[in-house]
């Protein structure tokens, strides 16, 4: 594991960790038995497949 050689500032550390966001998945629609659902990219296969369910 990397261990800083010195301590860094509250105001530095705040500033680091403030750069670090998600962001929403991009929704595809999918149709599942005849009713079409928004689903994230890389789960498309597994509702085709039915091997997930899509709730609602």
């Amino acid at each position: 594991m990397a261990v800083p050689k010195r301590r860094m500032s509250r105001s530095n550390t705040r500033h680091r960790r403030a750069r670090w966001k998600t962001s929403a998945p991009d929704l595809v629609p999918v149709t599942v038995d005849g009713v079409t659902h928004r689903v994230p990219q890389h789960l498309v296969t597994a509702y085709r497949r039915g091997l997930l369910r899509p709730e609602g």
